[in-house]
């Protein structure tokens, strides 16, 4: 029997790249040989991905800061290469224009769309599937294993991994973590994100971070631009590895860690899909239903506040009074508590 060929097309961003991975599974352990398009910002967690066959970089950040002939040549290039496949399917699970030129002109015989897909891109495809659930309690990976659904696939397990660790990435972190106390159960926190509205208020983070110290080992990560975040709520006192680690080297610094703390951010699902550490997560302006960690519930704990206007789902605080009250909740002994609930916990195994 001939191999079967699929093409799964989504660019960014990196929770959302992870959130597919349970899609890639699926497709692979049904006998597709699994190709992925995705940006800089997926490509460390495609490539070498067990789930994936081959990865291939659309480098869209580049192409911003080149002129437009210059990006046409790519283009065209990965086009070639991608109708050389002959896929027997593609999947646009971006749903936007940047993923619809890919999926349009991929050749494949069965070019897969949601008719939700925004700035036109379902013309892209010639199967539209259901329109992607707008429900809060469905969680996103739900929504992307509705195009396994439509394959007939059975998409009751629900599994995600990350490319191995090659030996250069572990002998790096095992010097970062090479002075950190490994008497105490270790910690590490993600305190940054992108939206505004999506970071927990920076003094219910020093706070937390005075009632942990005493009892456990911190690890802070984060981007250089993180620095400034971090430095006031750690009060230098702990290890900051802001800006030290690609994705891979982070995931590997998670695995090495009892339990994360973090928000609705690329972090979490980066330690979620690790398999290893348990995760308390903070949800401020976003829904815990749609992005928190699945699994076990003594493994992973979201959290979020009781405010009339939580969830929103809006980078920019809609309200005239009370600005981004959302960041003040959940509280910080709500999170406390929920650290040492994860933390007193059996192991899952």
């Amino acid at each position: 029997m001939a191999t079967k060929r699929a093409l799964i097309v989504r660019l960014s961003s990196l929770g959302d790249v992870i959130f597919n991975l349970p899609l890639a599974n699926i497709l692979k352990s049904n006998g597709y040989e699994v190709t992925w398009i995705t940006s800089e910002k997926g490509i460390d967690i495609v490539k070498n991905n067990p789930a994936v066959d081959e990865a291939i970089l659309a480098p869209l950040k580049k192409w911003k800061q080149q002129s437009f002939f210059k990006n046409l040549k790519e283009y065209l290039e990965i086009i070639k290469y991608i109708r050389s496949k002959k896929f027997d399917i593609s999947i646009d699970s971006q749903g936007l224009i940047k993923s619809f030129i890919w999926n349009a002109f991929s050749g494949a015989k069965r070019r897969i769309v949601s008719i939700s897909g925004r700035e036109f891109s379902f013309l892209g495809g010639n199967e539209i599937i259901e329109k992607m659930s707008t429900d809060y309690n469905n969680h996103a990976i739900k929504n992307y294993l509705k195009f396994a659904k439509h394959l007939n696939l059975d998409i009751s397990e629900i599994k995600a991994e990350l490319p191995p660790a090659t030996e250069k990435c572990v002998s790096k972190i095992n010097n970062l973590l090479k002075d950190i106390s490994k008497s105490k159960p270790i910690i590490g926190i993600a305190p940054a994100t992108t939206w505004v509205p999506k970071h927990w208020n920076k003094d219910n983070w020093r706070n937390l971070i005075e009632k942990l110290e005493q009892d456990y080992t911190l690890i802070f990560t984060g981007t250089p631009a993180d620095q400034e975040l971090i430095q006031y709520i750690s009060q230098n006192k702990h290890l900051n590895l802001a800006g030290q680690t690609s994705v891979l080297e982070l995931a590997e610094v998670f695995r090495r860690c009892d339990l994360i703390i973090s928000l609705d951010s690329g972090s979490t699902h980066l330690a979620w899909a690790s398999n290893l550490p348990k995760i308390v997560s903070i949800f401020c302006c976003t829904p815990t239903g749609l992005y928190a960690p699945m699994g076990e519930k003594n493994k992973y704990i979201a959290l979020t506040g009781n405010l009339d206007c939580q969830p929103c789902h809006k980078r920019k605080c809609p309200l005239k009074e009370n600005q981004n009250a959302c960041t003040l909740n959940p509280s910080v002994e709500e999170v406390f508590n929920a650290v040492q609930t994860l933390l007193a916990s059996p192991e899952n195994k």
